[in-house]
């Protein structure tokens, strides 16, 4: 008989140290879950976006300079576009990095990144030569020469042809790398859960019966040490479960409600800028302007793309599609979204008050936007170079302010979703803490009330 109790407080011993096992890994693997998509790769991929962005706002800054020609202060002004030129080239340099440190032990990844860098220093110098013969030519808004149109469409070309695709890729492939990593953590913390639930009943069953043998044997209704450790491990099996349940939780929010939604707001503001730029585009190399109708197109269809009924795809019947398209769209969990793109699966997985005001603005600005481009190419067909250039630039009440409350309203949006990401790694965060030594506390109190529990009884036998 003393055998059989031994045999019984070991097998219940033997279960608690599996307990503590099951929860400190399933701990440690919540807690790399809230660090990789939290505070280290999750973060570091969505600067990479920025790179894409700054490489595309520097040609964009570029095409301004040149259209603008001799009146330095059209638009924002020739200073003001080459700072913020220098500007982007900084942000570049510093998500190369990011970018760098991503890629790790991935040889083709960082063989991406140093080929950026390296089509970078060829496009300065060619960007360089572009500037230096506009500005020697002194040539009036929008009448650039030949040579100037020759040296841009150099520097253009490798930029849209190779750096920038290379830096979208780049982000692709970091994205894809987080999201692969959040499935695994994410699968291993549900993983954790179960086999803590699991080793959680074993302990109960262990205890209970321990309890009922010894209520048989030695005729007391209840051993109170043995109460106490099998209501402990209730207690630490359930709040363990309910916190790894909550971890994984914030880290679905953290992802699918900030995370992805960051990074393509991110690629929509990129693309968008793209696109603002082949308006100058357009105006100052008027030899590639059916080429830059196509491209801005594309780009536009990238962000909200509207039903066209049938209609031929181009930007008259874009333009026409677009109006109709957010005309009936409301807002809403639940609503159809007539319009793909960026913005439309923006707008199928929002649902609530803040993100769903933000996106109403950024759609209304984004239309602002297309009405001024429509009305920049109405003017331009009709051989008013000069007044759709004047629209083009205008600060006030043109182009270039209603591209810039669109701008402002997806740095709103995006920051919505910077707050919902933030407030889930945060909740993640104070979950966690504190539950190092938690779990190996409640471990050895239950162990010891099990040994106090049966201690006496093999006294008995002495």
């Amino acid at each position: 008989m003393p055998g059989r109790l031994r045999a019984q407080l070991a097998l219940v011993l033997l279960a608690q140290a599996g307990l503590l096992a099951v929860l400190a890994l399933a701990f440690d693997d919540a807690r790399d879950a809230v660090r990789m998509i939290g505070h280290e790769e999750g973060p570091q991929v969505v600067a990479t976006g920025t790179l894409y962005f700054a490489l595309s706002d520097m040609d964009a800054q570029v095409s301004n300079v040149l259209l603008i020609g001799a009146e330095h202060d059209l638009g924002v002004g020739r200073a003001e576009s080459l700072r913020i030129y220098e500007r982007r080239r900084a942000e570049a340099d510093a998500a190369a990095v990011q970018a760098a440190q991503l890629a790790g032990g991935d040889p083709a990844l960082r063989r991406t990144v140093q080929d950026v860098l390296d089509g970078l220093g060829r496009y300065e110098r060619l960007v360089g030569r572009a500037l230096q013969l506009s500005e020697q030519a002194g040539h009036p808004p929008g009448e650039l020469p030949p040579d100037v149109i020759d040296a841009y469409r150099q520097a253009t070309d490798l930029m849209k042809l190779e750096i920038l695709p290379k830096a979208y890729n780049i982000t692709l492939d970091s994205g894809e790398r987080v999201r692969h990593s959040y499935e695994t953590e994410r699968s291993a913390v549900l993983s954790g859960r179960a086999w803590l639930l699991l080793l959680g009943a074993v302990s109960l069953a262990l205890l209970l019966v321990l309890q009922v043998y010894l209520a048989r044997t030695f005729r007391r209704l209840l051993n109170p040490a043995l109460v106490l450790a099998t209501l402990g491990t209730v207690a630490l099996t359930a709040v363990g479960a309910a916190l790894l349940t909550a971890n994984a939780g914030h880290i679905e929010r953290a992802k699918e409600d900030g995370f992805d939604s960051i990074l393509a707001l991110s690629r929509a503001r990129a693309v968008s800028h793209n696109a603002f730029a082949d308006e100058s585009r357009y105006l100052l190399d008027p030899g590639r302007a059916d080429t830059y109708d196509q491209v801005y197109l594309d780009k536009s269809l990238s962000v909200v793309y509207p039903d066209m009924g049938g209609r031929p795809l181009n930007l008259e019947n874009y333009h026409a599609a677009l109006e109709d398209a957010l005309a009936s769209y409301e807002p809403g969990a639940g609503r159809d979204v007539p319009f793909l793109g960026f913005l439309g699966d923006e707008a199928r997985t929002d649902g609530r008050g803040r993100e769903d005001a933000a996106l109403r603005r950024a759609l209304a600005a984004y239309l602002e936007v297309q009405r001024a481009d429509a009305e920049i190419r109405r003017r331009a067909a009709d051989d008013d170079r000069a007044a759709a250039i004047d629209l083009r630039m205008d600060r006030s009440a043109g182009a270039l302010h209603d591209f810039a409350a669109y701008d402002a309203a997806l740095n709103e949006l995006a920051g919505v979703h910077q707050d919902a990401f933030d407030g889930a790694i945060e909740a993640a965060d104070g979950g966690l803490r504190g539950w190092t030594a938690v779990p190996a506390v409640a471990v050895a109190a239950v162990a010891l009330l099990a040994v106090a529990g049966v201690r006496p009884r093999l006294a008995e036998f002495r």
